[in-house]
């Protein structure tokens, strides 16, 4: 019995040290976490909106809900925002560049875990160029990759319906 005590305790230990020792290595490492994702996202939201200089976060709260996107002359271009949904098999994150009048600029596939081969190939600029300069109300003429209909149709839905309630929000934004 007091060995299984000792045993005990002594795991007890190893657990308490390994804790810390990973608490601490994540309150070194989170800075640059952070800053490596803020990177990747300005990255992302100059190749939706290439002509965007400057991504203001409009919020609701603490989310933000969509970017204001400003030229380098500071006038309002239109906006940048995700878009997220389920596909076949896993949730696609998409970010979409919008003009302001409704037209999509680019979008850019940032997550998805579909069938590889198949329903993966929906982050391909094949697939992704087909929203280039298409108005929201034309998304639905957008052709799904054959083979993949579910992954494909459910990117169309998920960037229209998203794009329909983002417009509705800055249709007075200049």
């Amino acid at each position: 019995m007091k060995e299984a005590l000792r045993y005990g305790f002594i795991l007890a230990m190893i657990c308490v040290v390994a804790s810390g020792l990973l608490g601490g290595m994540n309150s070194l490492t989170r800075p640059k976490i952070i800053a490596q994702v803020q990177g990747e996202e300005q990255v992302a939201l100059r190749e939706v909106m290439p002509e965007g200089q400057h991504f203001e976060p409009i919020k609701k709260g603490k989310d933000i809900i969509y970017y204001k996107v400003n030229n380098k002359d500071g006038k309002f271009i239109g906006v940048a925002f995700e878009a997220s949904g389920k596909g076949y098999s896993s949730v696609i994150d998409t970010l979409v560049g919008m003009t302001q009048d409704g037209s999509i600029a680019a979008i850019k596939i940032l997550n998805q875990n579909e069938t590889p081969g198949l329903g993966a190939r929906i982050a391909e600029s094949s697939f992704t160029g087909r929203f280039t300069n298409k108005n929201i109300q034309g998304l639905t003429d957008i052709q799904a990759i054959t083979g993949a209909t579910i992954s494909s149709k459910a990117v169309i839905n998920l960037v229209q319906e998203k794009a329909k309630e983002i417009q509705a929000l800055i249709k007075n934004e200049k």
